[in-house]
């Protein structure tokens, strides 16, 4: 059959590629005599039921039956075709690809374009760096970067950059370098509605690698602090690269993580750059707060115990009790990292040094207790309704844990710990949610605050609108940017949606989460509970688009006039100037008028 690739090609792979090499960093495989086992890829365990046999070049797990060659295993792990799997370790391992009847394959049309945009960002990556470490404009961000604790070696391991603050530069040297105008307009690094300006600008880059240490995106932070732009920008989903499946210095931590079979999770990049500076190599980030499944499932095979290290603001600490669920749920032991005498990681390297951090990692606290201290400072556990309150909200971890021993362990620690009745708290947590009906369970009262009520202006009114129909706001994002916006309550909204946009945790549970103005949380919460913008307004997104993209130009034509009557005329050139001012004022007459 034409396109079938050979057999002796197949036999050679399969002779050639190294099944245990490759198994190996999937999970970890230690040696049982002639064969290796580990907990299996395929499933979360915790014993290990996997096992692979080099002689017969083949795997199998006890556990869920999964079983095959090396081929095979590449295609479950990488969701390749068979064909794809055969050529992918025939690379790999140098194996020439050989079909039958002489049949020359097609290209692949979409593999080339992914390795093309790899290669993009791997030359951006390099030239960023280039700019940090070797020229005078990147002196300041250099400066920054090694005031907050970092060192050389580190900024050169993780090829940290500096994205200047001329937006136009880089698409100005990439064309240089015969990459063509559509293919860098669709790779992530430019703005959709200005293809020729930068995302970043004056940013310190962080570099994204994939598991093969490829860079893949970008993180940029601000060095400046700019109201109307994101702290972090980080790029978007990318035919590269996905958010949710990847873990940043996953590439560089994958090694000490199977070596002390445990993980952290931290917050960000810099906290955990600060732990591998610290010689603690087996720190990652998830890209945003939001840890997800697929990146659980990374880790799952390598390790027996997670630690977390989110921070200590609200935000953080939701995410802290959002990780424990989900991680508890996949069967992994849970410790929280609790630090003292600084917000982050970074903070406690810089001001206490290294021995202070490890210290506090050392003391890592299981997450039942943590959740139990937690609990008894949220609620006035001096009083029935407040115990009944501690034990309802500490219910769902019980839940989330995979043995009866375990629920019934936890449930005594609640009791001893708020002095309560096991028979009464066993029958509360059997009828759980009618238990949560009959007191009608919500936050601690001391929580709400009388707070003065935000001006509802028509940009606002606008905002809120998008809100509403959340779905839709990849659209809006094409069409605006904060700068967009007038009314400073409108524009910290719109920039909310879209750092949760870039984090993955676009929906309104989302943006109450990142707002941390306590009015507009509170403005969004009551606005759109009326219904105002219901789906019977579904116009609404689409006319708020409008307003304020005719607000934007009206200003923008407003502050051009400024400059045209104040424009004076003496040379050529100016008069040059003031043709080009004029011609721009045409255009935005024409955009108003359309």
């Amino acid at each position: 059959m034409a396109g079938r690739i050979s057999k002796q090609t197949i036999e050679a792979v399969q002779k050639t590629a190294d099944i245990v090499q490759i198994v190996g960093e999937y999970t970890k495989l230690e040696p049982r005599g002639s064969d290796w086992w580990g907990c299996c890829p395929f499933h979360g365990e915790k014993t290990a039921s996997f096992h692979v046999e080099p002689d017969k070049r083949f795997y199998y797990c006890f556990g869920c039956h999964a079983g095959g060659d090396v081929i095979k295993f590449v295609m479950e792990q990488e969701k390749l075709s068979y064909s794809q799997a055969i050529e992918s370790l025939a690379k790999r391992y140098g194996v020439p690809v050989q079909y039958e009847d002489g049949y020359e394959p097609k290209e692949d049309t979409q593999a080339k374009l992914k390795n093309d945009y790899i290669e993009l960002y791997e030359r951006t990556s390099g030239m960023f760096h280039y700019l940090l470490t070797q020229t005078e404009q990147g002196k300041g961000a250099l400066k920054y970067i090694l005031d907050r604790g970092l060192s050389l070696e580190t900024v050169n391991k993780f090829k940290l950059g500096y994205a200047p603050s001329d937006r136009r530069w880089l698409k100005d040297f990439l064309l240089k370098k015969n990459f063509s105008k559509e293919f860098l307009e669709n790779s992530g690094l430019f703005s959709k509605k200005y293809p020729d300006v930068c995302l970043y600008s004056n940013r310190l880059m962080f570099p994204i690698f994939n598991r093969d240490g490829k860079v893949v995106a970008f993180g940029g932070r601000q060095l400046v602090n700019e109201v109307n732009s994101p702290k972090y920008l980080n790029s978007p989903d990318l035919i590269q690269y996905k958010k949710e499946d990847t873990l940043f210095a996953f590439n560089f931590a994958k090694k000490a993580i199977k070596d002390n079979k445990k993980v952290i999770f931290c917050e960000g990049y810099m906290d955990c750059i600060a732990y591998h500076q610290c010689g603690i190599e087996y720190a990652v980030a998830p890209l945003g707060t939001a840890l997800t499944e697929d990146q659980i499932k990374i880790i799952r095979p390598f390790v027996d115990e997670v630690l977390l290290s989110f921070d200590s603001d609200s935000a953080g600490q939701k995410a802290t009790l959002r990780a424990i669920l989900m991680l508890r749920k996949a069967g992994l032991t849970v410790k929280v990292i609790r630090l003292e005498g600084g917000k982050d990681p970074a903070e406690i390297m810089i001001n206490y040094g290294k021995e202070t951090l490890t210290g506090y990692v050392s003391n890592a606290i299981v997450d039942s207790d943590f959740l139990l201290s937690k609990l008894g400072k949220e609620y006035p556990i001096d009083t029935p309704e407040g115990k009944t309150k501690a034990s309802l909200a500490f219910f769902p971890y019980v839940d989330s844990l995979q043995s009866d021993i375990m629920k019934e362990s936890c449930l005594e620690q609640l009791c001893q710990t708020f002095n309560l009745k096991p028979e009464a708290v066993k029958r509360d947590f059997l009828n759980r949610e009618q238990a949560r009906n009959r007191l009608n369970f919500r936050q601690p009262e001391n929580n709400q605050k009388n707070i003065p009520a935000v001006k509802l202006t028509a940009e606002l009114r606008s905002v809120l609108a998008i809100i509403a129909h959340i779905d839709k706001y990849n659209i809006v994002r094409n069409e605006l940017t904060s700068q967009d916006f007038e009314d400073p309550a409108a524009q910290r909204l719109f920039i909310v949606l879209e750092e949760c946009y870039q984090d993955g945790s676009l929906s309104l549970t989302g943006v109450l989460n990142h707002c941390k103005d306590e009015r507009l949380s509170n403005l969004v919460t009551s606005v759109i509970s009326t219904g105002e913008f219901n789906d019977d307004n579904a116009d609404s997104v689409q006319d708020s688009i409008k307003l304020l993209k005719r607000r934007s130009l009206e200003r923008q034509r407003e502050k051009l006039m400024q400059r045209i009557r104040s424009f004076n005329v003496v040379t050529a050139d100016d008069q040059n100037q003031l043709t080009a001012l004029l011609t721009e004022k045409m255009e935005l007459d024409k955009k108003l008028k359309s």
